[in-house]
């Protein structure tokens, strides 16, 4: 005998752990089999699961789950992604809480070894967190970003890149994390609105003739200034262009220059242009070959050395080694004292902070990695334009493509130790005076596989009469030979200090976990794959980077469809964020609801460019589903629906069980075209609609007096296709609600395989027009039956009777075949046929005929028409309320629009209310 309840706490690791064991995550090995494969988007190491996780993974598992049962060959491939900055900064935190040395202070080796300790212990907790919401990844195969087998892939891609042109070191404008001391990608960059100001400073022409005067958010960026721009057709400045600006403080001439980055509407027109220091100004230097005057050093101070880009020489002595808001201050109150500050205006300004450091990230021009993005862009661009792969909904092909035919240079190099070290190694290069000899020259590189290697190459370069041998800093020594020249004797190689950007050995995710560079089965069997599932905010970072390598390396795209989903909100269409408390967290709903329960609720709502909002109450609510579907299979227990393997749904012969096959298989194909065509919320609609609307609340109604009848023919036929369709109803939710499903599989009938690896409805021919429509009608009936009961206030416990006027002879022959079920359920005593509808009657029209239910003796009129008329007033209140509330304009304008949205819906269902209890009303009054 089943459980009065599910319990989801002692169910689902135990249904989990029978899953894993049995190897039913595992692709089968089936050579006739069709292969489908999904790679996981990685998480960090570092990660917790949260609530977009939690959507991404269900739809991914809902997919997996589908084709496992569909019969083919499924491999979900996991793993983790090592998050250099953020893993990084986890063990820095560790070790300062812990009193102990910097990682400076430990050395790279030991740091990194500290690093590996730390996530042998705490790292992939996300992974056990997947597992809770029932992900079904072939945990066997699982792997790491830096493994041994991702690292030699990455290693591979970077050298080849290089022997090819498309990986190059360049000096341009990046991210830098003055906190970190990095270089990060724009993802990492949290753009935030805050008070600042504009100051306007004027700068004297350098004849002496005028000034011009240009605004700023940054003052401390002045001396940098390498020209100031004019816009080409700004009639104020043309005669001026050309002609030199004498930069205060620092005291040097700038030119006035003509580009159309300056806006005549904006401010004065003028703008100071600072290539090293912002990266629209970089662009316009490179268009003007103006010179790139660099400011800062590592840490975001002025600097005290001289970096060759001629900043030194323009920062007052004072200035130097001070922080960049230091010298905010000093400027400002400089330019005043000039009488060069005009005007400070109280600004809301952008700016760009760490997402993790959370200090003001700084454009600054340094030495880094690139990869020739725009070369690799061009055919993943074009395999989307032809269709080998296709984006879900179609509407993100747009931003792909605006962003692939606008790429800039990727900039793959990390100042980190925790990541893949670039395989780089520096030296001395030679050329017409011979070598650079002393200090530190680094000039030549050996892009290699080993140090070994990288020693062999250089051995080559430099000769047999040069020793060449490796070291933390790249050095040349030498003699004077005869003449008096330089002639170089040795040399030391040292390897780039560098990591790789953790998006760059996640790009080639989809291959090389599969075993790539090695020519493994599994590449051949699932690359290309089927599917990615990934949000909107890395199509950038990723998806479009995973396109170029995959085509580049591979010759073909890295997976057949990309879906898009959307984000997940609050319930009031809020973005979740830490700050306004709203953030809500999977795990406490799987602790409270169970997993089943959140993954329905997001499925549910994951339409395509949809939003999702996510609250309690929606979890609440199909947690009852889950409860639904238990009572009934609890049901047919206790009516002795039991599987049959003998049974033959063709075969039935009763309306109600030809009516819930019919639905039955009309259920399965609008759940199939719902997950082929990624319209998971459409796909679990039906299948919701279905058990709950259909299955539960009509068929096992409809068939309680088949089983207490006498007809035994009728009765087994009724339990054999109530136990069929439960099993149908099982396997069309299993994707969305893997535990409940699974337990009821188990206890419901002897079974020859777990529920995950059962097979997947395939309904042909079961779709019967006549008994569709007959009990399309009979439900119908019914329904508006009880509905009048309702609006009437009529006891739960009275059995009327009903006059049925005006039908044909088809409704007469179903009143006939179904007197006992529409009894029953409508709660009537008869049913007899009238030639015109009886005074003190309540009347609803199906189809062709009246039906009219006799309240004579039933209710109190008077007293009913008093109470509906109480009613009315009521509701006359509240419309009248809620009217003026929604036509006060300071309401519409101040309220959130959740809440105005609210009371709208409000009003609307108060009308609709008003509405029947008018009808109501009318239908006592004719009585």
């Amino acid at each position: 005998m089943m459980e009065k309840t599910f319990d989801p706490r002692e169910a689902e690791t135990r249904l989990y752990q029978d899953w894993e064991s049995s190897g039913a995550f595992k692709p089968k090995e089936d050579p006739e089999a069709d292969p489908f494969c999904i790679v996981i988007p990685p998480p960090n190491v570092t990660g917790r699961l949260h609530i977009g996780h939690a959507l991404n993974n269900t739809l991914q598992d809902v997919l997996i789950r589908y084709r496992r049962m569909l019969g083919d060959s499924v491999l979900w491939q996991p793993g983790t992604d090592h998050a250099g900055i953020a893993t990084q900064m986890v063990v820095e935190r560790q070790l300062a809480a812990e009193g102990n040395q910097s990682r400076r202070d430990m050395g790279r080796e030991a740091f990194v070894e500290r690093v590996w300790e730390w996530k042998a212990e705490s790292g992939g907790e996300i992974m056990g967190q997947l597992r809770r919401l029932g992900a079904s990844c072939d945990w066997s195969r699982e792997r790491f970003t830096l493994d041994d087998g991702l690292s030699a892939a990455v290693q591979k891609v970077f050298i080849e890149l290089h022997q090819q042109g498309l990986m190059y070191r360049d000096k341009r404008l990046v991210n830098w994390d003055p906190h970190f001391q990095t270089a990060i990608s724009d993802l990492e960059v949290e753009n935030r609105e805050v008070q600042g100001h504009f100051w306007h400073f004027a700068y004297p022409l350098a004849d002496g003739s005028g000034e011009l005067v240009v605004a700023t958010t940054r003052p401390e960026t002045v001396l940098g200034d390498a020209a100031v721009a004019v816009h080409p057709d700004d009639e104020r400045y043309r005669h001026l262009i050309g002609k030199m600006i004498r930069l205060p403080i620092a005291d040097v001439e700038i030119p006035i220059v003509a580009d159309e980055h300056a806006d005549p509407e904006q401010g004065t027109g003028c703008v100071k242009i600072t290539p090293a220091h912002d990266f629209n100004d970089f662009e316009v230097g490179k268009r003007h070959d103006l010179p790139k005057i660099n400011l800062l050093d590592r840490e975001a101070r002025f600097l005290t050395e001289d970096d060759g880009t001629g900043g030194l020489g323009r920062i007052p002595a004072e200035w130097r080694g001070l922080d960049r808001f230091e010298v905010r201050k000093l400027l400002v109150a400089r330019m005043d004292e000039l009488g060069l500050l005009r005007e400070v205006e109280d600004k809301l300004v952008m700016q760009p902070f760490g997402d993790r450091s959370n200090v003001v990230i700084e454009p600054w021009l340094t030495d880094q990695w690139y990869v020739d993005a725009a070369t690799l862009a061009k055919d993943a661009i074009i395999a989307v334009e032809d269709g080998r792969t296709t984006f879900h909904p179609k509407n993100w092909e747009k931003t792909y493509f605006e962003w692939m035919r606008n790429i800039q240079p990727w900039c793959v190099s990390r100042q980190l130790w925790w990541g893949h070290r670039i395989p780089a190694w520096y030296g001395p290069k030679s050329n017409e005076d011979g070598y650079s000899v002393g200090g530190s020259p680094v000039a030549k590189i050996f892009v290699a596989a080993s140090e070994a290697e990288a020693l062999e190459q250089a051995r080559a370069y430099y000769g047999d009469r040069v020793a060449v041998e490796s070291g933390t800093i790249p050095l040349a020594s030498g003699d004077t030979d005869s003449e008096g020249h330089d002639t170089l004797t040795g040399v030391v190689l040292a390897q780039d200090e560098d990591v790789l950007d953790t998006w760059f050995s996640s790009a080639l995710w989809p291959f090389s976990t599969l075993g790539w560079p090695e020519e493994t089965p599994e590449v051949a069997r699932f690359y290309p794959t089927s599917v990615l599932i990934t949000a909107f905010d890395i199509i950038f970072f990723w998806v479009a980077r995973m396109m170029m390598q995959g085509l580049h390396f591979m010759g073909e795209v890295p997976f057949k469809d990309v879906y898009i989903h959307a984000l997940v909100r609050d319930e009031h269409g809020q973005k979740m964020s830490k700050s306004k408390g709203n953030v809500i967290d999977p795990l406490e709903l799987i602790d409270e609801y169970g997993a089943d329960a959140v993954r329905f609720t997001l499925a549910a709502q994951a339409g395509q460019g949809r939003d999702i909002r996510m609250s309690k109450d929606r979890v609440e609510g199909y947690r009852n589903f889950t409860t639904k579907l238990w009572n009934a299979a609890r049901f047919c227990e206790m009516n002795e629906c039991k599987p049959d393997a003998a049974f033959d749904p063709k075969s039935v012969k009763q309306t109600v069980n030809r009516w819930i096959l019919s639905e039955c298989e009309q259920t399965v194909k609008a759940v199939n075209a719902g997950l082929d065509n990624f319209r998971f919320n459409e796909a679990a609609a039906a299948a919701y609609r279905f058990v709950w609307n259909v299955f539960c609340d009509w068929h096992l109604e409809l068939a309680k007096p088949l089983f207490m009848g006498d007809d035994e023919e009728a009765k087994a036929e009724t339990r054999a296709t109530t136990a069929f369709v439960l099993d149908q109803a099982l396997k069309l939710l299993h994707p969305f609600m893997p535990f409940v499903t699974e337990e009821l599989w188990a206890q419901t009938g002897t079974r020859d395989t777990q529920l995950i690896t059962a097979a997947w409805p395939q309904l042909d021919g079961l779709t019967d027009a006549d008994a569709q429509a007959e009990m399309d009608w009979l439900i119908g009936l019914v329904t508006d039956l009880r509905r009048l009961r309702a609006e009437m206030n009529i006891p739960p416990g009275a059995q009327l009777d009903v006059a049925v006027i005006g039908t044909s002879a088809e409704t007469s022959a179903r009143l006939e075949r179904q007197d006992t079920l529409i009894r029953r359920m409508a709660r009537l005593a008869g049913i007899a046929p009238s030639d015109a509808a009886p005074q003190a009657s309540a009347q609803t029209v199906v189809g062709e005929a009246t039906y009219a239910l006799l309240l004579a003796g039933v209710i109190d009129f008077d007293a009913e028409r008093g109470r509906i008329g109480k009613e009315i007033a009521k509701l006359d209140g509240e419309i009248k309320r809620l009217e003026g509330k929604l036509g006060n304009e300071r309401f519409i304008a101040n309220a959130p629009e959740a809440l105005v949205a609210e009371q709208r819906e409000k009003l609307a269902d108060y009308a609709t209310q008003r509405v029947k209890m008018v009808e109501a009303l009318e239908r006592l009054a004719a009585m």
